[in-house]
C-alpha cells in the first residue's frame, strides 16, 4: 500500500522513480555501430561514404575495424549520418525492443487517495517507466483546498473522462474542460484541477518521468 504523503502527483512520481535502478550504458564497437547505422538508412558503402565526405575504402576499413578514424573523420561520419559524435559510441536506446507490456483491468489499479484527488495508478507492475499513467477522481471543488500550487518535474497530459473540471495554471487563465477535452503542459509550472460538476469528475493523467 502506498503511503499518502501529499495532495499532488509529485508523490506518485517519487514512488515510480523509487523502483528504478541506475543503468550503465556500455560502449559499443564503432565499426559495428557505423555499419548498423548505415544499413538502417539502407545506404550502400558508396552512398554512406558520399554522405560523410569520406573515401569508400576508408569507410569500409572503419566498419571492419581495420582503421581507427581521426576525430575529423568521426565528425564527418556523424554529420553524414545526421547524429552526434557521442551517438557513434553508444547504443540506440530507443531502437532496442524489450517487449514490455502491462494490462490494468478496470478498477484494479493501485489506489492512492489524497484530500483533493483519488488516484488509480495504471501499469503499476512496470518499473523504469518513462511515463506515469493514472486515473484520478477529482474531489476538490475550489482551488483554496490546495496547499499552494502543485508542481513537479516533467511534462503532463490531462484528458477529461467524465464531468467538468477547471484547470488552473500559474501563467494562464483558468480553463474549463469537459469530457473529451485535453491539455498538455509543463508540469514544473504550478497547476491544480478542481471539479465543477455536481459529482466528482474523473480524468486521465499521464506524467513524463524525467
Amino acid at each position: 500500500m502506498i503511503e499518502d504523503t501529499s495532495n499532488d502527483p509529485t508523490s506518485l512520481i517519487r514512488i515510480a522513480r523509487a523502483t528504478g535502478e541506475s543503468e550503465t550504458v556500455q560502449p559499443v564497437d564503432l565499426g559495428h555501430r557505423v555499419r548498423e547505422l548505415r544499413k538502417a538508412r539502407e545506404w550502400t558503402l558508396e552512398q554512406a561514404a558520399q554522405q560523410a565526405g569520406l573515401a569508400r575504402s576508408t569507410l569500409s576499413k572503419i566498419e571492419n575495424g581495420q582503421m581507427s578514424p581521426t576525430y575529423d573523420a568521426l565528425k564527418k561520419l556523424a554529420v553524414g549520418l545526421e547524429i552526434s559524435v557521442p551517438q557513434l559510441f553508444t547504443p540506440p536506446v530507443k531502437g532496442q525492443v524489450n517487449g514490455r507490456m502491462s494490462v490494468t483491468e478496470n478498477g484494479k489499479g493501485l489506489s492512492h487517495a489524497t484530500t483533493t484527488y483519488e488516484h488509480e495508478i495504471l501499469a503499476g507492475s512496470l518499473t523504469k517507466k518513462q511515463m506515469l499513467p493514472y486515473r484520478a477522481q477529482v474531489r476538490a471543488r475550489t482551488v483554496e483546498e490546495f496547499d499552494g500550487w502543485v508542481s513537479h518535474d516533467g511534462e503532463e497530459f490531462l484528458y477529461v473522462l467524465t464531468g467538468v473540471v477547471r484547470l488552473y495554471t500559474e501563467f494562464y487563465e483558468p480553463v474549463e474542460m469537459r469530457r473529451g477535452d485535453s491539455a498538455y503542459y509543463d508540469a514544473t509550472m504550478g497547476h491544480n484541477v478542481v471539479s465543477v460538476s455536481s459529482e466528482d469528475a474523473t480524468i486521465l493523467w499521464v506524467t513524463s518521468l524525467r
